[in-house]
């Protein structure tokens, strides 16, 4: 097999220290190498680092080999000239973000191509390589959905025909279907081509599904690897298992997720240890006094006592509760008949939509983007007025205290400029309480209470999605509405923010509308499920029938997108 890139004594450094202390990376050509890991565990530095895209104050050294030319990476970003953009390609998580508003899609194509290439029938030629037809050339990315922008970065990403694509977390934002559209183009592109492929990602199942290897990081280090049908199957690092385990299975519910407490130490504050030493339960003096070297053949695992393949998770799984499942609740909210239209020409974003959620229920929304979900929320919230329907609620309470909502990205959702505290007691008084009850809510969410005066931007994903939910809960408002609250999450931070609402929920007798892509989470969180597809409810019942034996066409669709997942070990107590 040819090496289509070689990376050799990797090290990143920041203004704080080492980022990527150390890596070693390969890829074939024609092979997939997926990078997964907490978030701050380094891959995205790693892969940045390999392209020459650092931020500014970030640098790196080490050796890079792209085919047959040999770079040296202290030279800084101009060392990649020439290669960067021609051999070596970058496709990002946000085509909002790799891609400009204001020039039409074939015109950010052509910008990527050979001068002597550019041309309306060439543009036409990379469109369908994407499955795309000519007239997006035409559009802008903004009247495109989410996958229709995606294939254009692809589109624009392998214009210049490169020997290996690096891909960040391309998927993360697309639903189910979408996902499995796009992995499938960029398999079908890869095999034509030969094109190597380092795909980041912190979805486990992609990674299972796609990667002939997967590189485990911890801290900015590589603490394992292996055979991507293998690894997850029996991982050898504590930290593979922890991560493994902490993925909600689709086949069925489990009363709660496994989790490890703590969270990513930060790489320079890690001397003469094993990164991982403060959150694993085998760690003993030698784990946390020397940093076990990186060992084996063709699987490779950093640890003095790694696990045997009949071990079990090395996490012990918390005492599960009894999951709350209500018969026939009384409606707290009913809707009826819900239309609701952006433009005259457009499609209709509601049509005809009736739900129910009852007082105390955990009721599950899902569908492709573009189905609705969102706009329903929205009206559910007041944030949208329907065009005609009805919402109807049984409570006389005012709408701070009949919902609140808590959306994706907390990053955009808390006012950087303020501190936790004030955010906290702004929405406290909202609901006609004392800002005083700023430490109750911090406890209620398991933060400190001295994080009252920190802003958002000194907080963790995990951390500011905590804060969002106690933003929303600080009113008491009967029904809690969270929409894709954690699809922006890594898988770790994902299971504890779900173990998280499960405890609330039953803490405080709420009602919980979750709005998701993803069908293994909400058969984790929800007792009833609602279809959607192009603005209407085409299927609908308990979570568990739904999921387990599907009848309508479009929930069969829906399941089969799902990338495999498989079970490792016994992560929680099963729930039928």
């Amino acid at each position: 097999m040819t090496r289509a890139l070689e990376v050799t004594n990797l090290r990143v450094t920041g203004p704080g220290g080492p980022i990527v202390p150390r890596m070693d990376l390969s890829v074939d050509a024609g092979e997939t190498v997926a990078v997964v890991g907490e978030s701050g565990c380094g891959k995205s530095m790693t892969a940045k680092a390999v392209i020459g895209l650092l931020p500014k104050g970030v640098t790196a050294t080490g050796h890079l080999r792209l085919g047959d030319v040999d770079v040296d990476l202290a030279r800084g970003p101009s060392a990649l000239d020439g290669l960067r953009g021609r051999r070596i390609s970058l496709l990002l998580q946000n085509p909002f973000t790799s891609l400009s508003p204001v020039h039409r899609c074939g015109a950010q194509i052509v910008a990527s191509l050979p001068r002597a290439q550019r041309s309306d029938a060439e543009v036409a030629r990379r469109l369908a390589e994407v499955d795309l037809p000519e007239r997006v050339a035409r559009q802008y990315p903004f009247e495109l959905s989410g996958g229709m922008r995606q294939r254009v970065a692809l589109a624009a990403s392998l214009a210049c025909d490169p020997e290996v694509l690096i891909g960040d977390e391309p998927t993360t934002a697309l639903d189910v279907t979408t996902q499995r559209e796009v992995l499938d183009l960029l398999g079908r592109v890869q095999e034509d081509r030969g094109m190597a492929l380092l795909l980041i990602t912190h979805d486990l199942g992609v990674a299972r599904e796609r990667a002939d290897r997967i590189l485990v990081m911890y801290s900015g280090r590589l603490v394992e690897s292996g055979p991507g049908s293998e690894l997850f199957d029996a991982p050898r690092h504590p930290y593979t298992a922890v991560l493994r385990d902490s993925e909600p299975p689709l086949s069925h519910r489990v009363e709660r997720l496994t989790t490890v407490a703590g969270s990513v130490p930060r790489p320079w504050d890690v001397t003469d240890s094993c990164a991982f030493a403060a959150r694993c339960p085998r760690a003993d003096d030698r784990c946390r006094t020397h940093e076990p070297p990186l060992t084996g053949d063709d699987s490779l695992v950093a640890c003095w006592h790694p696990l045997s393949p009949d071990e079990a998770s090395p996490v012990p799984v918390a005492e599960a509760t009894t999951r709350r499942h209500r018969v026939d609740p009384a409606p707290l909210v009913v809707v009826r008949d819900l239309d609701r239209r952006f433009s005259e020409t457009a499609p209709p974003a509601l049509d005809g939509v009736c739900i129910t959620v009852g007082a105390g229920e955990a009721v599950g929304i899902v569908g492709e983007s573009g189905s609705g979900k969102t706009t329903l929320a929205r009206c559910l919230v007041g944030l949208e007025k329907p065009d005609s329907g009805s919402i109807e609620w049984t409570s006389a309470l005012p709408p701070a205290r009949r919902a609140q909502i808590v959306f994706q990205d907390p990053n955009s959702a808390l006012n950087p400029a303020m501190s936790i505290g004030a955010t906290l007691a702004e929405a406290l008084r909202a609901g006609g309480r004392p800002a005083t009850d700023v430490p109750e809510l911090l406890d209620m969410i398991g933060l400190p209470q001295s994080y009252a005066r920190r802003r958002p931007r000194g907080l963790s994903g995990g951390e500011q999605q905590r804060v969002a939910i106690a933003r929303a809960l600080a009113p008491r408002p009967e029904l809690l509405i969270c929409d894709e609250a954690v699809s922006a999450l890594d898988v770790s931070v994902q299971a504890q923010i779900l173990n998280l609402l499960g405890e609330l929920l039953q803490r405080l007798d709420l009602a919980l509308l979750f709005i998701t892509h993803d069908l293994a989470v909400v058969r984790q969180v929800a007792t009833r499920l609602y279809i959607m597809k192009s603005g209407q409810v085409v299927d609908s019942g308990d979570v568990d029938e739904i999921l387990t034996d599907p009848q309508h066409a479009y929930t069969q669709l829906l399941l089969s997108s799902v990338p495999r997942r498989e079970v490792g070990g016994e992560h929680g107590e099963i729930s039928r």
